[in-house]
């Protein structure tokens, strides 16, 4: 990097107990250009606080891939800051005009040099850059920063602990649910409606059932399931990329319907295309309500030690729900209650045997219940 090169914006002094330091606003591809050595720095030896630390950072490829889909979206937003450390041979901040100019640093009697890629360390965001440094959408994306200049290696720590300590993770129920309040569609918030209406309808399989939260409704007694568990399961038959549907749908573009393939797989998506969303609705209620017809006491078992009405034994007739349905019909149609059950009733497993001995909780109970459906019914 050249070591003429220089970058100012805006800025405003923020006064606090650990000290001074800087809010300002930054364009996205300045950010990505003068942390870069930061993201290299992850992957060798010289981790700066994080050795201080004794830990390790690597970078989350999921993550980054996420994100960097995210900040192609129509109504993508980064409201936190992005926390940066500057030495501050780099860092000149002008009160008069509310300005901080971050630029190279060189000399040469003590060969000391600092070049324009490695002026900021990332203490909190480094996903967030690197889904930026990855996503097409940088032109007009600003991004407020905290620069703490000159900070020692310490205090950098004792940031870093602070803000990963505090962050509490958001519950995946509660943010389905604020889906309810977005004007267009989306296959989010449709699998919330039908979560929702599932939840609320009486004689439905799910009636009082779902942790609309994530958490217990008080007064309520027999909540096995919550609602990011159903909305989960059920995206997978609409969308391969739900968050690009969404986008899709909000600026108005039109979706191509499914292939005969992709329906194999996704056996709701032209259903939802075309917005049959109560459709689909009739297709789950009827489907366990024919669960909850062959296996009575299974269903309504409110104790330890079954998992047919719980999170586990959820997700694998979610997953048995594409072989029955396929079976049964072809995509589009909506079977009875009674054609499910004429086919789970073929499944010879007693009603109460979905146990935890002999289904374990975790992701292998969930597969070996998926395999022993499949088994037993023939499909």
């Amino acid at each position: 990097m050249s070591i003429n090169k220089s970058i100012t914006f805006p800025c405003i002094k923020v006064k606090q107990p650990i000290g001074d330091f800087y809010i300002g606003s930054i364009k996205a591809k300045d950010l990505c250009e003068i942390t870069k050595v930061d993201v290299r720095r992850l992957k060798s030896e010289e981790r700066g606080f994080e050795s201080y630390l004794g830990i390790q950072r690597p970078l989350n490829e999921k993550r980054v891939t996420e994100i960097a889909k995210y900040v192609d979206t129509v109504d993508a937003c980064f409201p936190t800051a992005v926390i940066l450390a500057v030495p501050g041979v780099c860092a000149k901040f002008n009160a008069k005009v509310n300005e901080l100019t971050l630029s190279p640093y060189e000399n040469k009697n003590d060969k000391e040099k600092i070049d324009y890629d490695e002026m900021a360390s990332v203490l909190d965001g480094q996903h967030r850059i690197e889904g930026l440094r990855n996503s097409n959408s940088l032109d007009g994306f600003e991004i407020n920063v905290s620069l703490f200049i000159d900070i020692d290696i310490a205090d950098q720590a004792y940031i870093f602990s602070t803000v990963n300590l505090a962050q509490t993770k958001v519950n995946k129920s509660l943010v389905y649910d604020l889906f309810d309040l977005a004007k267009k569609r989306s296959p989010q918030k449709t699998c919330h409606n039908i979560a929702v209406a599932l939840d609320k309808t009486k004689d439905s399989p799910f009636y009082m059932r779902i942790k609309r939260l994530g958490v217990s409704t008080e007064g309520r007694f027999n909540e096995t399931i919550t609602q990011a568990t159903i909305v989960e399961s059920l995206l997978k038959y609409i969308a391969k990329d739900p968050i690009s549907d969404r986008n899709d749908l909000i600026k108005n573009r039109k979706i191509d319907l499914a292939t005969t393939e992709e329906l194999k797989i996704f056996i709701f998506r032209n259903m939802f295309l075309k917005e049959k969303d109560l459709e689909i609705t009739d297709v789950i209620w009827n489907y366990f309500d024919a669960v909850k017809l062959r296996w009575p006491k299974s269903w309504d078992f409110e104790g330890r030690g079954q998992i047919l009405n719980k999170t586990n034994g959820f997700k694998a007739l979610m997953r048995f729900l594409r072989n029955v349905y396929l079976y049964i019909t072809i995509p589009g149609g909506v079977p009875t209650t009674k054609e499910f059950l004429e086919v789970l009733k073929k499944i010879k497993i007693d009603d109460l045997d979905f146990s935890t001995d002999e289904f374990k909780p975790g992701s292998s109970g969930e597969g070996k219940l998926y395999s022993k459906l499949k088994e037993l019914s023939g499909i």
